[in-house]
């Protein structure tokens, strides 16, 4: 294994087939985390890598894989009927190489929200929980909370992860899902962080000071869920 992770397989079907993988795994992992990517970019983003990181130095377990049309070096999304396959078929492997561990998953944007409708279509399995790392509740100057209907129907508990500068999430309407879901929805905000958790210079934070605040937050949620 390298830093980045095992490289390996998975398959989501004969019209599919396969997508590739990356599993982090620490010597004595406590949880497991099927984590996916955004729209825009890949599993080997340098974001994706820096939190798959940071989650291994915390006891977690992180699958990475990338969606079909980015395996083809396409930019344009899948349909939802693939994409939420691929979800399925990643959390099944997932349970494959980490059988003794509860198993997360969610992802950053796009994959996240892919990954809840999955779970709210009841194909994910049994899972301890779902995080997101920016959920997409609607598209740039649209606010809108249509994109977070299903969650109504995910039975599990959920960890949102928003900067108080996402432009794909306003603050009060994610608030106001979380609410709406009760005792299931743990918000944490991160304040002065883009949808991509970028900073500004003035906020006098960095970049790696927000990824251990994101690496903190999912592994003391994890161990309390």
């Amino acid at each position: 294994m390298t830093a980045t992770g095992e490289p390996l397989e998975i398959q989501v079907g004969e019209r599919v087939g396969r997508v590739s993988g990356l599993l982090l795994r620490p010597p004595e992992p406590t949880a497991g985390y099927v984590l996916a990517h955004g729209a825009g970019a890949g599993m080997t983003h340098s974001f994706m890598e820096a939190i798959a990181r940071a989650l291994v130095t915390r006891g977690i377990a992180t699958l990475r894989y990338q969606f079909p049309y980015v395996e083809a070096g396409g930019r344009r999304p899948d349909p939802p009927g693939v994409l939420l396959a691929t979800a399925r078929a990643a959390a099944v492997r997932a349970r494959e190489l980490l059988p003794s561990l509860r198993l997360f998953a969610g992802g950053k944007s796009l994959g996240g929200r892919m990954t809840s409708q999955a779970a709210a279509e009841g194909q994910l399995g049994e899972l301890a929980g779902l995080i997101f790392l920016g959920f997409p509740l609607h598209p740039p100057k649209r606010p809108a909370i249509e994109r977070a209907e299903h969650l109504a129907r995910v039975a599990r508990p959920m960890l949102f992860l928003q900067g108080t500068r996402d432009d794909l999430a306003d603050l009060a309407l994610i608030r106001e899902v979380s609410g709406r879901l009760g005792d299931r929805a743990t918000l944490h905000v991160v304040e002065g962080a883009d949808h991509s958790f970028g900073v500004l210079k003035r906020s006098g934070r960095t970049g790696s000071e927000v990824l251990e605040e994101l690496a903190d937050t999912i592994a003391g949620w994890c161990r309390v869920v």
